[in-house]
């Protein structure tokens, strides 16, 4: 079988980009030939461990053709990017223009028996568009939901093309009701296969008895991922015998305000940047608490990748997280309830002051369990980590290729 996995942004920076390699890992591994199509800037070609170059396709960005940054499927992403909102007249022209050309050209020379694409959204609808009769799979990020959301211009010619997708392949069962109501595909057509890590590199170590209790925060740092949450409220916990370590990057005011609270909190912040996959790794096997105060998440792999490393997670209790971490115990996994938003990922202004003071309460109580026994024995907690490995993923992604290509044949 030959797939081409396509993305419309970088691959080697992103958490889709991560799914995508993942995949692409696994099909060659059965024996599947791939070829990766996705939106790169100019200069920045990425190396992919396993990927020849003969089996990669570009969009360039910053370039002649396309004389802006990457459009980012998140409004702040860990690089120079472009909004999704500004992809209007001459501009949307000229990215469908440029994404139609290496499309074309690459389906004519690669001869697709299915197509995986990423993001509900403006690329997979013009992939819908020019290849009607090669069975498609898109699986949906959770980032491309908001995306329709947020930009009402670019809703018709997304919904029109992606409600005639094949097969799309949903992170949770609330995402896969969200997307049949959004896009109007049916239920049947469906498929919830969870994402995945790399279970080879997050695995458990004894964690050290925490004198000073080791917290991690991974991921972008922006407003709607709640950094500036989490970090007020540490400002409010008496107890100072912890100690932040804060992976990941941004761009523009958010972040710099982001830096400019961590820097209040002193030589209790470790910033160390964006991290690979090994570094995190070694990071989340020293640290005891996982933090992730998100206010929009599609099914964020950063949180299965610390479960499986041992630590103790506190994340906010967002659509299909009571569903997925129903089995783990209370002192291993707790999930912060939030009040209604103004917007899809922002709190309302009077309720900033009482999530400070409810995350706060919920690190300290944590804390102190941790001080009291640095590891945990929760068989529930297991469970749900050996759900989300790659390898399970895969095996239902294989069904869905199957299943388009017994349909075309």
């Amino acid at each position: 079988m030959k797939i081409l996995h396509v993305l419309g942004q970088r691959p080697e920076k992103t958490g889709s980009g991560i799914y995508l390699h993942a995949i692409m890992r696994r099909a060659q591994e059965h024996g599947f030939s791939n070829h990766m199509l996705a939106g790169i800037p100019a200069g920045n070609v990425p190396e992919l461990e396993g990927l020849a170059a003969q089996d990669c396709s570009y969009v360039v960005f910053e370039s002649d053709e396309l004389p802006f940054p990457v459009t980012g499927m998140s409004d702040v992403m860990p690089y120079r990017s472009s909004l999704f909102r500004e992809l209007q007249d001459e501009r949307l022209s000229a990215y469908k223009r440029a994404f139609s050309r290496v499309l074309l050209d690459t389906v004519a020379r690669f001869q697709p028996d299915v197509i995986h694409s990423n993001h509900l959204f403006v690329l997979t609808a013009l992939v819908r568009k020019l290849f009607p009769d090669v069975p498609l799979v898109t699986t949906c990020h959770g980032t491309d939901l908001r995306q329709y959301h947020h930009c009402r211009h670019l809703r018709p010619f997304v919904k029109t093309y992606c409600r005639k997708i094949d097969r799309v392949i949903a992170l949770s069962h609330d995402q896969k009701d969200a997307i049949s109501q959004i896009y109007a595909i049916s239920p049947e057509r469906i498929v919830v296969t969870g994402g995945g890590y790399d279970e080879t590199l997050f695995n458990r170590s004894p964690k050290l008895p925490a004198g000073t209790v080791q917290i991690l925060y991974a991921g972008k740092l922006n407003r709607s991922k709640g950094v500036p949450w989490l970090l007020r409220s540490l400002e409010k916990i008496g107890d100072r015998d912890w100690h932040l370590h804060m992976a990941g990057g941004g761009q523009g005011p958010e972040y710099e305000m982001c830096l400019a609270l961590a820097e209040r909190l002193g030589e209790q912040v470790t910033l160390h940047g964006y991290v690979n996959h090994r570094r995190l790794s070694r990071l989340m096997k020293q640290a005891h608490i996982q933090v992730l105060p998100s206010f929009f998440e599609g099914l964020p792999l950063v949180l299965f990748e610390g479960l499986a490393s041992g630590c103790r997670i506190i994340t906010t209790n967002l659509s299909g997280f009571t569903e997925i971490f129903s089995q783990a115990r209370r002192d291993t996994v707790q999930l912060i309830d939030l009040p209604d938003l103004e917007t899809i990922d922002r709190p309302f202004k009077k309720d900033e002051a009482l999530l400070e003071s409810l995350l706060a309460e919920t690190l300290a109580s944590m804390m102190s369990t941790v001080r009291q026994r640095a590891d945990f024995e929760d068989p529930g907690a297991d469970q749900i980590a050996q759900y989300y490995t790659w390898q399970h993923v895969f095996e239902n992604v294989l069904s869905v290729y199957e299943a388009v290509a017994r349909k075309e044949s």
